[in-house]
């Protein structure tokens, strides 16, 4: 199921949608082998901003964001770490605004979906 043409992109069943495209193995892991998919709803002129659906599988990995995210959070649960040693526990309904620098470790107890947006 494809976002239909429209001045307002969007998806339908955002929470259930199963036609996710691969995004591969999640790098810099430290531990397990978290898988990534997901399906892109749009990306602007030089991919700002870019906003879709992500899901991942259990795991954990160092992560760098390199422009501010916002993330909803809808199913799964995970804890993210900065290094500064700030811990956010992930579980549905959470939010977060992660500013553009962050850096830290995601550990994915149970496979997260993440609607996203990258400004």
């Amino acid at each position: 199921m494809s976002a239909p043409a429209s001045s307002a992109p969007h998806f339908a069943e955002a929470t259930t949608r199963t036609d996710l495209v691969d995004w591969g193995v999640q790098s810099d892991a430290i531990e397990g082998v978290s898988h990534s998919s997901g399906r892109l709803l749009y990306k602007g002129p030089n991919n700002q901003p870019e906003s879709g659906l992500w899901v991942c599988t259990p795991g954990r990995w160092r992560l760098s964001i390199p422009r501010d995210e916002f993330c909803h959070f809808v199913a799964g649960r995970a804890t993210y770490r900065s290094d500064a040693g700030e811990v956010i526990e992930i579980v549905p309904g959470t939010c977060v605004l992660f500013p553009a620098g962050w850096t830290g470790e995601c550990t994915v107890h149970e496979t997260m979906r993440n609607l996203y947006m990258l400004a």
